[in-house]
């Protein structure tokens, strides 16, 4: 996908969109736009994770919406940005390293994760992922709660198991993103599905 200059600002204004399906395509068509940059112009792909990261950075003095989500779907798409940056994602996580405090970006920065769990699992285990995902099962904030549910479902580790299990009987409904098709799930059934994929 070659984006020209508008679809490229086109794409950066709509992560920042309310309506979610416009988000979401948005975060879609910028992760396809880096990973397919990544195999033509590696250091050109580098550059736009780098934008990505400034854009979370306090000192730009930006929000950073929807860029966790954008950096995610690009490194699932490609093996070698997801080497590169993975760690990068889950710093954001880490209070040893850059986290964000707020719950807004948060929720960005698991979906990103559990994005790239959906491809590169193994990148997580190896990067202590888990010791940063399971605090948000305890979450006051439901989306928080479903999206951590979602990502160690991906990570497979089943010393995640217990803590799980506490959330089979949270009704909560949230939005999420699958890849493909915004759904509408309790966090119940994600727990369900996230035990499933542990034990199998």
């Amino acid at each position: 996908m070659n984006l020209d200059g508008l679809q490229k600002r086109k794409f950066l204004a709509d992560l920042c969109s309310v309506d979610e399906r416009v988000k979401w395509e948005a975060v879609k068509n910028l992760g396809i736009h880096v990973s397919e940059l990544a195999e033509r112009d590696l250091e050109s792909a580098r550059n736009w994770m780098r934008r990505f990261m400034w854009q979370l950075n306090e000192e730009s003095g930006g929000i950073g919406w929807g860029v966790a989500e954008a950096m995610g779907e690009a490194m699932a798409r490609h093996e070698g940005l997801a080497r590169e940056f993975a760690h990068i994602l889950l710093s954001y996580l880490r209070e040893d390293g850059n986290y964000l405090e707020y719950e807004p970006l948060q929720k960005g920065v698991l979906w990103g994760i559990g994005r790239l769990g959906q491809v590169r699992p193994e990148l997580l285990r190896s990067g202590s992922a888990l010791h940063y995902v399971e605090p948000f099962l305890h979450s006051s904030d439901g989306p928080l709660r479903g999206l951590a549910a979602w990502v160690l479902g991906w990570i497979g580790n089943p010393q995640s198991l217990p803590l799980i299990y506490n959330l089979l009987n949270d009704p909560t409904e949230i939005s999420i993103f699958s890849g493909d098709n915004l759904e509408i799930r309790s966090i119940r059934e994600l727990a369900e599905e996230a035990i499933k994929k542990i034990r199998s």
